[in-house]
């Protein structure tokens, strides 16, 4: 198993400070970072193939200078903007955990545990919730198979 870390920019040291505390997993040196759709889902099916799964995956929801200019050409901090809104030409955190969600269905992979460490706020409530519908949904599946 491996923690996975989806971000353009910072580093999980970076988390670290901003979310002390998780200090303790974002401190930890065995992340493998990646920075867009295509290293975040060719890492998950290398590893895959070869009997492994990520047991924790951070995500970032802007990966690209495309929505990081979107962002702050549409209210920026003041009033952040739904990315949902937008029509991205690149793929976002967003996507990522969309794809993940279909990988684990489709594999029966175990779901990783999952933490968001985005700077937009937007985009960041729309991966919790997200990552909070789909484990609800695996508690109400569990719930029956159990």
């Amino acid at each position: 198993m491996y923690k996975l870390y989806l971000d353009d920019h910072r580093k999980p040291a970076d988390s670290a400070k901003k979310f002390p505390e998780l200090a303790h997993l974002y401190e930890c040196k065995d992340w493998i970072m990646v920075s867009s759709f295509d290293e975040f889902t060719r890492i998950i099916r290398y590893n895959w193939e070869h009997s492994e799964f990520p047991s924790v995956i951070s995500f970032d929801h802007d990966l690209h200078v495309e929505h990081t200019k979107w962002y702050f050409e549409n209210g920026g901090h003041d009033n952040p903007p739904n990315p949902n809104d937008a029509h991205f030409v690149n793929k976002t955190g967003e996507d990522c955990l969309f794809w993940l969600i279909s990988h684990c269905e489709a594999t029966k992979m175990p779901f990783p545990e999952c933490y968001v460490h985005s700077a937009n706020p937007k985009g960041r409530e729309n991966l919790e919730k997200l990552i909070a519908q789909y484990q609800k949904f695996l508690r109400k599946i569990d719930g029956e198979m159990g």
